[in-house]
């Protein structure tokens, strides 16, 4: 049996503003070519579908055609789809009785039962071409602390909830499969080890633990798909064990992100086999300059840029990055000056300030001095803690008068 994992699509996402609609489009296009290629028999989704809670209409409508023609072009799918912690999970969930007749399975929390027969929900049987078993799969969501039994006398009652939950669903596919049937698992968290992406992943801090061990997924589960982190990497060292990343870079930080989905092959009740398939990148994010530096040379390597004609829709997003000394007002004039006309999005000016010396943290001071600041005290300290000197007298006068000047009427 063949399963491809994929993660993190956050499909409706905006970046800096520009609608990413059409490279999730791509995507999705080819996504679909590479199931019918693969000759794949489960899609595993591991979470963050949507990018949030209250995804558009278009949003929605993306992912709902996407299962339908997944389904008319390769009949003998099976589709597995989980919430992740951008996702609300009730409205993930609200069409399952009708994605079902897709052969789509769709798990978005976690309803608690006395008896434990809510575990039986979170597996879910993979069948082959032929109709027949070959796999189980614990499709587990993102777990928010009310989706957890309570371990009261547990060091860490959350993670010592995640663990049971984890261990009582491996127990119902345990039971459930047959000699030579696999146990595989979606899991959307973030494990202890994995790299994170600190402009474009939501940190989840829950009981103080931001990371969960590894130790939640039995020995005896063949394949591990994750999803949350969006680089790409395996948990330890183990390639059962693994994020396969988000399909296209959510923020600049995530220029060299090797994106990704996974492919592999079971034989049995192992992995024979794992592969990784790259996803083209449909729209290049451009850094000018590599690293920050004055305006003058950004403004200069800006002007300088030669890129291809090609639709606006494919037009590269661009952050700018500038190092300077001082506050400097028509930096955007000048910089869309120098990008007037060439092919290009100009997503995002990122500055930051030389210092001479070392940057010495603001001193401490009490909650009645600051009260006792005027305005004007208050943003001469703020000036000289940020730029290492004083602010000048014409800046000082101009924010003088912008404090001091009279209300606009209604």
């Amino acid at each position: 049996m063949r399963v491809l994992h994929t993660s993190d699509w956050h499909l409706g996402q905006t970046l800096h503003q520009f609608d990413r609609s059409y490279e999730h489009e791509r995507f999705l296009a080819w996504l679909l070519d590479s199931l019918v290629a693969e000759d794949v028999d489960g899609l595993l989704i591991a979470g963050d579908v949507f990018d949030n809670a209250n995804p558009s209409a278009a949003a929605q409508a993306q992912l709902y055609r996407f299962l339908t023609e997944a389904r008319r072009r390769v009949p003998h799918l099976n589709i597995v789809m989980t919430a992740g912690n951008h996702d609300s999970p009730g409205r993930l969930e609200a069409p399952a009785p009708f994605l079902k007749l897709l052969c789509a399975n769709v798990v978005g929390q976690v309803a608690q039962s006395e008896d434990g027969s809510h575990f039986n929900r979170l597996v879910v049987p993979l069948t082959n071409r032929h109709g027949q078993v070959s796999a189980w799969c614990i499709a587990m969501p993102f777990l928010r602390p009310s989706d957890v039994p309570r371990v009261d006398d547990a060091e860490d009652p959350y993670m010592a909830g995640v663990d049971a939950i984890y261990q009582g669903a491996f127990e119902i596919a345990n039971k459930k499969r047959e000699v030579g049937q696999a146990i595989i698992a979606i899991g959307h968290c973030h494990l202890a080890g994995g790299s994170v992406s600190e402009e474009s992943e939501r940190r989840i801090v829950i009981g103080g633990a931001e990371a969960l061990s590894a130790d939640i997924f039995n020995d005896a589960i063949a394949y591990v798909a994750l999803g949350h982190l969006h680089r790409a990497q395996t948990i330890g060292g183990d390639p059962t064990r693994r994020y396969c990343g988000s399909p296209l870079p959510m923020s600049f930080s995530e220029i060299h992100y090797p994106h990704q989905v996974v492919v592999l092959d079971l034989d049995g009740e192992a992995v024979a086999n794992i592969r990784e398939l790259h996803v083209p990148r449909f729209v290049d994010l451009l850094r000018v300059p590599a690293k920050p530096a004055s305006l003058e040379a950004a403004v200069a390597e800006l002007a300088a840029l030669e890129l291809a004609e090609r639709p606006e829709a494919e037009w590269p997003y661009l952050q700018v990055r500038i190092e300077l000394t001082q506050p400097e007002p028509a930096l955007r004039a000048q910089i869309e000056t120098a990008v007037a006309g060439k092919p290009v999005r100009l997503a995002r000016i990122e500055t930051s300030y030389a210092r001479h010396g070392a940057v010495e943290v603001a001193p401490t001071i009490s909650v009645d001095e600051l009260n006792s600041l005027a305005p004007i005290d208050f943003f001469q300290r703020l000036y000289t803690h940020r730029y290492g000197e004083a602010a000048s007298a014409e800046l000082v006068t101009a924010f003088s008068e912008l404090i001091n000047a009279p209300e606009a009427s209604a």
